[in-house]
Formats: structure tokens, C-alpha cells, sequence
């Protein structure tokens, strides 16, 4: 196992410490791996004193639904699946560059329920980590509303070294690519529907099944662009390669597939704004 350093590991201590000082909590928890590692050090913290909430709704893949339930099981993280209805608000399905602001909303509001149902437990916690602070993030704004906090940042933990700590912990999605919800793959402006999530959660499968581990398939209506992360590109513009992710693509419901040029890029839909 990856050794340390003195700095990563006071990192690490002033996790725990925030959590045991922070009474029983439940995390919001997705599967990636930052709520995964938030949720695993709040189990070796807070034993039985925390619970790890899943939002299951239509903007969450069924196969990232599986993994992070299978994660929870395999490190005796004590783990329930909520449902959340953001799909049913019209602010949400509208698709504006705050969207996610309403999905959080959604997700925190349906949290307290949960908290005030369970006298037991003390706050809500999410996954957001240093890095995050810098980016678009509307739903940080939900989570300030309600009181939310974010452990990881009071630690000082920023992203690539929550992957440093989850590996050196043995956990095996350490480096697993960032799963942002389906209809972040949503181009703004465009209506937000269980359809459309269908369709893209369709698209991506049949991508990953290619063999491709770094991408995003970008709804734009009828047309779906495809970004491939920089290490698996030259393949994806392999003529036959090619070929097979359009068909792959148009399979799904789609009429155009479009490979980008560029990269895959996180965000990449907030150029517009």
C-alpha cells in the first residue's frame, strides 16, 4: 500500500476528527469516490452512528445504482436507496444552468425528512471536496441552505488526494472516472425527461461495452456528441472503432452520433454560459 506523507496523513487524522466530533450523520452517497470515501471513513468513525442515503430517481444509472450498493455491502456500510422526485419540478425539468441547484434541493429536503424521522442522528453530509469550490456547482447553494456539510473540506481534502487516501485505504474505486448524474449530459435549455435520461443511460451502456472507460455521450436532441477521455481517443478514431460507437450510438434512439475532437472534459456543457 501507498506510504503517506506526514501532511496527506494530518489530512486524514482531521477527517476523522471532524466526523467523530459531528455526531451521528447521514451522507448523501452516490458511488463516486468521494462520497464512497466520506462514507467508509465515516463508518470506521461513527460506527453504527451514521447511514449512507442513496436518491434514487431517473437521472441515476442503473449500473451506478448496482456498484455503489455492492461498495456499501462489500465495506459493511450501512446504506439505504431514498427516492427523490426532481424529475416532477418544473425548474428541474427546464434544464437551466441552475438545474442542479433544484436536484440538490430535491435530494437535502428529502435528507431532512429522513433526519427528522431518525431522532438519533445529528446533521447531513455530502462529498464535496476543495477542488469542487472552484467549479460551477449550483447545488453547493442547496447545500448551504440546508445546513449541509461537507467534511472533506473541512479536512482540506481536495480531489486527487481523496483518491491518494482511498487507495492507500485498499478501496478499490480509488480510481474509478467521475459519474456526474445523467442529465448533466443534458445540453442547457433542453427539456429534462425520463425519456431523455433513458436514452442517454442507453447510449453510455452500450459506449462502455466498446471497451471505453473516460466519456461522456452529450445530448443535443436528436444529435449525440461523444467526448472520450484523452488516453482512449486515438482509438475511438479508429476507423472501425468509429463506426461501431455511431451504431452503438444511433442504436440507443439517436439519429446523428458525433465523436469530439477535443477530449473529454469535465463541465464541458458550461462553455455556453
Amino acid at each position: 500500500m501507498p506510504v503517506l506523507s506526514p501532511a496527506l496523513a494530518a489530512k486524514q487524522a482531521a477527517l476523522r476528527s471532524a466526523l467523530a466530533g459531528g455526531g451521528p450523520v447521514l451522507i448523501a452517497y452516490s458511488g463516486g469516490v468521494d462520497s464512497a470515501f466520506l462514507a467508509w471513513s465515516a463508518r470506521r468513525a461513527l460506527g453504527d452512528g451514521m447511514l449512507a442515503l442513496i436518491a434514487d430517481s431517473p437521472s441515476l444509472a442503473r449500473a451506478e445504482l448496482r456498484a455503489a450498493l455492492a461498495f456499501a455491502a462489500a465495506h459493511e456500510i450501512p446504506c439505504e436507496v431514498i427516492e427523490t422526485r426532481e424529475i416532477e419540478r418544473e425548474e428541474y425539468r427546464r434544464n437551466a444552468p441552475d438545474r442542479c441547484f433544484f436536484c440538490k434541493d430535491e435530494l437535502f429536503t428529502r435528507m431532512e425528512a429522513e433526519l427528522r424521522r431518525r431522532p438519533g442522528f445529528a446533521a447531513l453530509a455530502y462529498g464535496l471536496n476543495c477542488d469542487d469550490r472552484g467549479d460551477f456547482r449550483p447545488g453547493r447553494r442547496a447545500a448551504e441552505a440546508h445546513g449541509v456539510r461537507a467534511p472533506l473540506v473541512e479536512a482540506g481534502l481536495g480531489k486527487e488526494e481523496i483518491r491518494a487516501l482511498a487507495r492507500a485505504a485498499g478501496l478499490e474505486l480509488w480510481d474509478k472516472p467521475a459519474a456526474p448524474c445523467l442529465a448533466s449530459r443534458v445540453a442547457y435549455g433542453l427539456e429534462v425527461t425520463p425519456a431523455v435520461l433513458a436514452r442517454i443511460e442507453a447510449a453510455e451502456a452500450a459506449v462502455r461495452a466498446l471497451g471505453f472507460r473516460e466519456f461522456r455521450v452529450r445530448y443535443h436532441g436528436a444529435i449525440a456528441r461523444l467526448e472520450v477521455g484523452a488516453a482512449e481517443l486515438p482509438r475511438a478514431l479508429e476507423p472501425a472503432t468509429a463506426a461501431a460507437l455511431a451504431a452503438a450510438i444511433r442504436g440507443a434512439g439517436f439519429r446523428f452520433a458525433t465523436l469530439d475532437l477535443e477530449p473529454f472534459r469535465s463541465g464541458s456543457l458550461n462553455r455556453a454560459q
